[in-house]
């Protein structure tokens, strides 16, 4: 018989796991202990009365935790019952109110006593079992030897065989001690049909129930029952649903047995499938009802949670609101209220279940329009009445008044100011907070003006561009905008020139640069200006304030390489743990190589220093390898591509660059001839002659 699969995968759900159970000879029950404490059984039941709570005179045996295990009580091979065993484990609670009390107690256990008592510590356990419509208590007698007994430590269990149960009933079982010193232990267990057990041929009640088998084909779910013909049955397919009464759609004569307390059995094979799963939420519903409520209509419960978010109008995700709105669980067909003062069509309702998004619904769009382009604010107050605003976007909730680059950082200051002045609406209120939304209409308004505005300019510019267009006029434009871009770039670069004072000559020799550098013009900084503050402040003072200022102005550090800053460089290289020998106090290059060689070996170097040396005064491969990781220039020979690189990405053009050079190299060449030294002096000494 086909069955639409939607309608029965509602209604059904997965196969039992089939278990294998022991076998218990014998009606009697009994109880049994672990080695090292004695149990008995007390004959017939006893009354299921727990007691008031009561204080421990000193340490008594108390019931910490209970365990279950199903077996099957079998009074002939083919007749048995189902079973519960309990086991219960048992520890030591208290203390000794007076150690004389304890003192007594240990020497009455003491083996060494010439007549040594047995001394131990006794408690009675009850067992309280109930499936309805039944209950059964029992009561055992425990008794731990005093060697055993430890406050707060566990001494071992006691199993109890056995509570006989229905098939596919549920069952309660209490453990507590008379007189009671603590909460009871409960435990609720579900137990197994005639499906779930390998039983089949063991309880004779499971003989007479027919199997059904379920398979699945595409859309349609078919049934097949194995049924004798003798037999008499009804067949029911219904909704099993945690809330309400049973809910069946279709009824038939086929499977259960027409008589009182008949032994059913019941499956769900599809309560984990995803296609069902599907189904259901296909059929579910969210609908928005008068002041503020809501509600999830479904035809069966849904183990789900809800959350409100905020939807924003350009389409990205919508966005939890959360804190100060926590998740909730859902009950389905049930009316649910908005923790709102007022609302926004922008406020939307999203359900999931283990952390997927199943549905989301925006329930006020219909009442209130479509998406608005508002800005929600979130605004959180503090145990002193101190508060602080962020604006919930995509990236986070950004503070208003912070240097981000996003649209509520840009206006958090107008932003703050409609908040004040009862522009924006209020859409939730406690006291750990507020939220707001701010309309943005009249900054997207503002936003266009600019555009318009930058358009016209544009248009204005082509217009005059066109004008211009003859070649007079163009040549002195060129000529025009080539001034501007050197003045422009040269005054925005500064230069730190950083040299070893090797001696006068080549004193000489770097002040002649840095005055040929300034008439670039560039903003030159080095130490033969700046003798006074080096004085004031130490070698290494001064260059950390120099480099810092002008590493902060976008500028570069040159390293002027001579024989005596080569010696230099590689005694640091060579013994970075030793101290440096002592130099000028004016020698700012032997001062500022504890902090340009660290820039180095991390690869911080690169676009913040320039390496440069005279040709005449140094080999090329003198230079350390370390620090030809930046642009080393050979001077003068290499002094456009020098030029040119201290002015920046924005230098002028290379015929202007060639000028500038060759007057720097006639600068130079008088006083590097003064320092012309042969080369095979390199390496004798920072000492260096005319």
């Amino acid at each position: 018989m086909p069955v639409p699969w939607f309608l029965l995968s509602l209604a059904l759900g997965r196969n039992p796991v089939v278990l294998s159970l022991e076998r218990v000879v014998g009606p009697q029950d009994t109880a049994r202990c672990s080695p090292g404490l004695s149990c008995h059984l007390w004959d017939g039941d006893v009354l299921c009365l727990p007691g008031s709570l009561v204080s421990a005179p000193g340490p008594v045996l108390v019931p910490t935790r209970l365990q279950t295990e199903l077996v099957l009580r079998c009074h002939e091979e083919t007749d048995c019952d189902l079973c519960v065993r309990v086991a219960v484990h048992l520890a030591v609670h208290g203390y000794w109110e007076d150690p004389e009390d304890e003192e007594k107690f240990r020497r009455a256990a003491d083996p060494e006593l010439e007549e040594p008592r047995n001394a131990s510590l006794q408690a009675h356990i009850v067992l309280s079992f109930q499936a309805y419509p039944t209950a059964h208590c029992v009561l055992l007698e425990v008794q731990v030897p005093a060697a055993l007994v430890q406050p707060g430590q566990s001494v071992g269990s006691v199993v109890f065989d056995c509570f006989e149960a229905a098939l596919g009933a549920e069952v309660q079982i209490w453990s507590y001690t008379q007189p009671r010193y603590q909460k009871e232990l409960n435990l609720t267990q579900q137990l197994p049909d005639c499906r779930g057990l390998e039983v089949q041929d063991n309880i004779q009640s499971c003989w007479a129930l027919p199997w059904l088998n379920v398979s699945a084909d595409g859309e349609d779910v078919r049934l097949v029952l194995d049924v004798s013909e003798e037999q008499h049955f009804g067949l029911s397919l219904y909704w099993n649903q945690d809330q309400g009464p049973i809910k069946p759609w279709w009824h038939s004569n086929l499977v259960w047995p027409l008589e009182p307390d008949s032994v059913r059995t019941s499956i769900c094979p599809f309560r984990e499938d995803p296609r069902a799963h599907r189904n259901l939420w296909r059929a579910a519903r969210l609908q928005l009802l008068p002041s503020r409520g809501w509600r999830l209509d479904a035809p069966c419960s849904l183990p789900a949670e809800a959350t409100l978010c905020w939807q924003a109008l350009d389409g990205g995700p919508c966005l939890p609101l959360v804190p100060p709105l926590p998740r909730e669980n859902v009950t389905v067909n049930k009316v649910l209220e908005f923790p709102l003062r007022k609302g926004h069509p922008n406020v939307c309702v999203q359900v999931s279940t283990w952390e997927k998004l199943q549905m989301q619904e925006c329930l006020w769009a219909d009442s209130l329009g479509p998406l608005k382009d508002d800005m929600l604010l979130v605004e959180t107050r503090g145990p002193q009445d101190n508060g602080s605003l962020c604006a919930l976007e995509p990236s986070g909730c950004t503070p208003l008044l912070s240097r981000a680059s996003t649209r509520a950082a840009r206006l958090g200051e107008q932003l703050l100011q409609d908040v004040q002045s009862g522009q924006c609406l209020q859409l939730w209120d406690s006291d750990l907070g507020a939220l707001w939304a701010c309309p943005m209409d009249k900054y997207i308004h503002q936003r266009w003006a600019l555009v318009w505005l930058a358009c016209l300019l544009l248009a204005a510019v082509l217009f005059l561009l066109l004008l211009l267009k003859m070649n007079p006029v163009k040549g002195w434009l060129r000529l025009l905008k080539e001034n501007i871009r050197a003045g422009a770039a040269s005054r925005s670069r500064a230069a730190l020139l950083l040299y070893s004072a090797d001696d006068a000559s080549f004193e000489r020799l770097v002040g002649v640069l840095a005055s040929a550098l300034c008439q670039l013009p560039l903003r030159v900084a080095v130490d033969l200006w700046s003798r006074r503050d080096l004085s004031a402040q130490g070698a290494l003072a001064w260059f950390h304030a120099q480099r810092r200022q002008t590493l902060q102005e976008g500028g570069v550090v040159v390293l002027l390489f001579s024989p005596g800053a080569v010696a230099l460089c590689r005694e640091w290289l060579q013994d970075a743990t030793s101290a440096p020998r002592a130099h000028g106090p004016h020698d700012a290059f032997a001062a500022s190589l504890s902090c340009v060689l660290p820039d180095f070996l991390q690869g911080r170097a690169p676009g913040r220093y320039v390496g440069a040396y005279f040709d005449k005064l140094l080999p090329a491969d003198a230079v350390p390898a370390l620090f030809r990781s930046v642009p080393v220039f050979s001077l003068p020979s290499q002094l456009p591509d020098f030029l040119g690189t201290l002015q920046g990405p924005a230098a002028p053009r290379s015929r202007w660059l060639a000028e500038r050079a060759e007057q720097v190299s006639r600068a130079l060449q008088p006083a590097l001839d003064s320092c012309f030294r042969p080369p095979g002096a390199l390496g004798t000494g920072r000492g260096m002659g005319p």
